[in-house]
């Protein structure tokens, strides 16, 4: 089933319901949505676009995106959505990967792709040629899709190399729909999706129980992230539901803090995308109220691993309610969670090791990548590369990833649980744990901080807390920690620049 039909159906049963706003002027209703996206569908097949055909979206938050993206569904096509914050050199990587010939793209982006000399057709949306599109005569009816067919691909943030093609089928995208309305939220039609994160991620992938629903859509004027647009928003069209990476809760939590805002009209912020520290969700939901949920997701599982409901973020009764709060949650009802040791082998609860997974959202594979799907993949298993710890209760911990664990005279270390400790000092603002080589213990723990905490002040903390082999050999200050464009702290960056001093 192609799940273009879920727009279909919306647009036949609720098709004078608002559906699509650019700040807060009105773009479209549902009837309309759906006759763009099937004048679009209509115009690809012109360009001779056959159904699992790839197809670019490189384009800033905006309605078109969403007209673009179900345009490229109803023809029965894959879409390939590329975060608008890549260098066009980036984004010519995943089109000639991809084998996408013809590329959606917003003012400013065209430019940058045309001089990356991509192979690619450029169908600016602020141009005659998108224009014309929405002119087309629109197909029928969505193109019929089986349930694995490609809908979605993917590339990986590729902060360890190049990023490879997660094949995102149909199947996976309802499966995780539906695991949303079970684990994570309700939606009525009568909530408003913000769109503040990439769509081309986690928050663009949120659109489609929002269309099942019938909710309205909103993207920012800003086309992106920031705290009074968001704060604004939410006021004026209240319900808001937004997804956000954790980097940008804190700075929702600091600029409302500052402002004298409380976040009115905000129902549900699903936070995911990267570590969110202990403090840092308490400091937010001690301000924001009970509007919190966390998911935990890959690529190659779209959010739909685990989650942490609203009532285990706000809960402060449950003796274990810290733990559980520095959880991810437990598995969604679609799959099927376990630690293994990188071979496969299961290991019991409260056992350290790699997060596995398996069920209908699982990825079939990577794109034109056996070897690496064959890696990932471990008889039906996807091995996410994280490490975690589930307890008794099916409350998964994260810890790190694999490849970011430390090893110090034989013992595992784990940055993010001494991160987590930094952090409790008021002088860090940010940080981040890594090893560095040294002659006798194989490696030793080094913290990136951001913030003017004395030395011995965080060498205290940690003694008091952590044991003695897992506390920072040396604290190097840094005004900011890199971060790739999703957000997550790039560690490989941080070791690069280890070696340059050492």
């Amino acid at each position: 089933m192609n799940i273009a039909v879920w727009l279909q159906r919306m647009a036949a049963a609720e098709g004078a319901r608002p559906a699509l706003y650019l700040g807060r002027e009105p773009v479209a209703d549902y009837a309309t949505f759906q006759a763009r996206a099937a004048s679009v569908a209509g115009w690809l097949l012109q360009q001779g676009i056959q159904p699992g055909d790839r197809v670019g979206i490189f384009m800033k938050n905006c309605p078109d995106y969403l007209i673009a993206l179900y345009g490229i569904w109803h023809a029965g096509a894959a879409a390939v959505p590329i975060n608008a914050k890549l260098h066009g050199r980036e984004a010519e990587y995943i089109l000639q990967n991809s084998g996408a010939g013809l590329l959606f793209t917003s003012p400013g982006l065209t430019e940058a792709v045309e001089a990356s000399g991509a192979a690619v057709r450029c169908v600016d949306i602020s141009g005659a040629e998108y224009a014309a599109a929405l002119q087309a005569a629109p197909v029928a009816g969505p193109a019929f899709r089986a349930p694995g067919d490609l809908a979605w691909l993917f590339y990986t943030s590729g902060t360890t190399g190049r990023p490879k093609g997660v094949m995102i089928t149909h199947r996976m995208l309802m499966t995780m729909a539906l695991a949303y309305f079970a684990d994570v939220d309700q939606v009525s039609a009568e909530d408003h999706a913000l769109y503040a994160a990439p769509m081309s991620h986690g928050a663009g992938i949120y659109a489609i129980q929002h269309v099942l629903a019938g909710a309205a859509h909103v993207c920012p004027e800003s086309g992106g992230f920031d705290e009074t647009e968001i704060f604004d928003l939410a006021a004026h069209f209240g319900r808001v539901h937004m997804f956000a990476a954790p980097t940008m809760v804190t700075r929702m939590t600091a600029a409302a803090k500052q402002t004298g805002r409380r976040g009115e009209g905000l129902r549900t912020v699903v936070y995911a995308g990267g570590p969110m520290y202990l403090a840092d969700i308490i400091e937010a939901v001690d301000h924001f109220g009970p509007v919190f949920v966390q998911v935990y997701g890959q690529g190659e599982c779209p959010m739909a691993i685990t989650a942490l409901p609203r009532r285990d973020v706000q809960d402060r009764g449950h003796p274990r309610w810290r733990e559980r709060l520095a959880s991810v949650g437990r598995a969604q009802s679609v799959v099927e969670v376990r630690i293994g040791t990188p071979e496969g082998e299961f290991l019991p609860a409260g056992s350290h090791g790699e997060i596995m997974v398996c069920g209908e959202a699982v990825m079939p594979g990577y794109w034109n990548n056996p070897e690496a799907t064959a890696r990932t993949l471990v008889n039906g298993w996807l091995m996410t590369g994280d490490m975690g710890v589930l307890d008794a209760d099916g409350y998964l911990t994260l810890q790190d990833r694999s490849k970011d664990m430390i090893i110090t005279g034989g013992s595992n270390v784990y940055p993010r649980e001494v991160e987590e400790v930094l952090l409790m000092h008021p002088g860090v603002r940010e940080v981040s744990v890594v090893g560095r080589l040294h002659a006798d213990w194989g490696e030793e723990v080094v913290a990136f901080v951001v913030g003017d905490a004395p030395d011995a002040e965080l060498d205290d903390l940690c003694t008091s807390r952590i044991a003695r082999f897992k506390r920072p050999k040396a604290y190097l200050r840094i005004d900011a920690l890199p971060k790739n464009n999703y957000g997550k702290v790039l560690k490989t960056e941080l070791r690069k620049r280890l070696a340059d001093i050492s």
